[in-house]
């Protein structure tokens, strides 16, 4: 079944973020998405992780009722393109590409965020403990850790004691590494409840 809120595109969505100030970067965005989508946690709805772009008491001022239908149409559009996502299981990182040093540093770091801020946050959903089984739990726990291998990387990245080639292939034997944990989550525990998951705005 087609979303009937579609996807604007990553150019004109990244736009939407900086006018409002979002201090989320997308892949932020829509790794939490991912998160909240595979949290086991079903009164997690769809404003409560579009709020959590912003700190507490700086969410945007929607000044009218068709610019506040826009924003989460536009937010909804995402939301439905990540369930898509995760429905046929093809939840991936995408690639990196580093020219120098300090673009591969960078890149580690944020990889590192998409991971941690993005679909480790996402999933616990503002929750500090979940009723989850304990091979889940353990998967989490993983990503968390492999989150701390990026930034690790990273300061490998601006070493010259390493290659960077070196390093660029430990980002990519590591992007492996989560989207193994990825599969996994979804598998075994997103995909037999997935009609249940398909949360609406409200």
């Amino acid at each position: 079944m087609k979303s009937q809120n579609e996807y604007i595109g990553d150019e004109r969505f990244e736009k939407m973020l900086e006018h409002y100030r979002c201090p989320a970067p997308l892949n932020i965005v829509k790794m939490r998405f991912a998160g909240a989508l595979c949290s086991p946690n079903l009164d997690l709805r769809p404003t409560d992780v579009i709020s959590s772009f912003w700190p507490s008491g700086q969410e945007p001022r929607l000044e009218t009722k068709n610019e506040a239908e826009l924003f989460f149409r536009f937010f909804m559009g995402l939301w439905d393109e990540i369930f898509t996502t995760v429905k046929i299981n093809k939840l991936h990182l995408e690639k990196i590409s580093a020219r120098t040093r300090e673009e591969l540093r960078a890149a580690c770091l944020s990889r590192a965020d998409e991971i941690e801020a993005g679909f480790v946050e996402g999933f616990w959903g503002g929750r500090e403990r979940l009723n989850i089984p304990a091979y889940l739990a353990e998967l989490i726990d993983s990503l968390s850790d492999l989150a701390e291998v990026y930034v690790r990387l990273a300061t490998r990245a601006v070493s010259e004691d390493n290659s960077m080639e070196a390093v660029a292939s430990a980002v990519r034997h590591t992007d492996k590494t989560v989207e193994k944990a990825f599969d996994f989550i979804i598998e075994n525990s997103v995909l037999p409840r997935i009609e249940k998951l398909k949360r609406t705005i409200n």
